[in-house]
């Protein structure tokens, strides 16, 4: 036997009404719940699509820069080959050590010049262009060294040309060239 009162029926009035507000409640708690995810998903992707499109454009950046980097040390190794030095810095009133002077003094301040340079190429071609830089500056002082003292600037070259001839071996300034080339290459084509 059910028991009717007056709080029991209150009870069921409050549940129809809690019923009723759910009824209209639910259906937009679901849709917002809905909308959340779905713009979190599109703004994830969003976010994704714009870091993909700085990265491709700081590589392209990037790629730029290390090109240029090879640019810039293939002209210095090229700029430090002795038929270079000869061409730049041959002065015929001068005497020898005047000359190799200029020229140690020449390369060394491209190569501060380009010391910036390092940090787009390898550590392989950094240390090749450093010691090639050593080598011909070696050479330099050397041949330098072997001419008396207020020689002419013309029997220094003279030197440097006959050193050239005689040398059997690869000049160190090709290996570089050669060093830097490969290397650009391959960054070029695996890019």
């Amino acid at each position: 036997m059910y028991i009717y009162s007056p709080l029991f029926n209150e009870i069921l009035i409050m549940i129809e009404q809690v019923l009723e507000i759910l009824k209209y409640v639910l259906p937009s708690v679901v849709v917002l719940v809905a909308t959340v995810m779905i713009v979190n998903k599109f703004l994830v992707k969003e976010i994704e699509r714009k870091q993909l499109a700085i990265f491709a454009q700081n590589s392209e950046t990037t790629l730029k820069l290390r090109l240029q980097a090879y640019e810039r040390l293939t002209i210095f190794v090229e700029r430090m080959n002795a038929k270079s030095l000869i061409s730049r810095y041959y002065i015929q009133q001068a005497t020898a050590q005047d000359v190799q002077i200029a020229m140690v003094q020449g390369i060394r301040s491209e190569y501060e010049h380009n010391l910036s340079q390092q940090l787009y190429v390898s550590h392989e071609v950094w240390q090749t262009i450093s010691t090639v830089m050593e080598q011909e500056i070696t050479m330099l002082n050397r041949i330098g060294a072997s001419c008396e003292m207020g020689a002419s600037a013309t029997e220094f070259i003279k030197k440097i040309s006959e050193y050239i001839v005689n040398t059997e071996s690869t000049i160190p300034t090709d290996i570089a060239l050669e060093t830097l080339n490969k290397e650009a290459k391959r960054i070029l084509f695996n890019s």
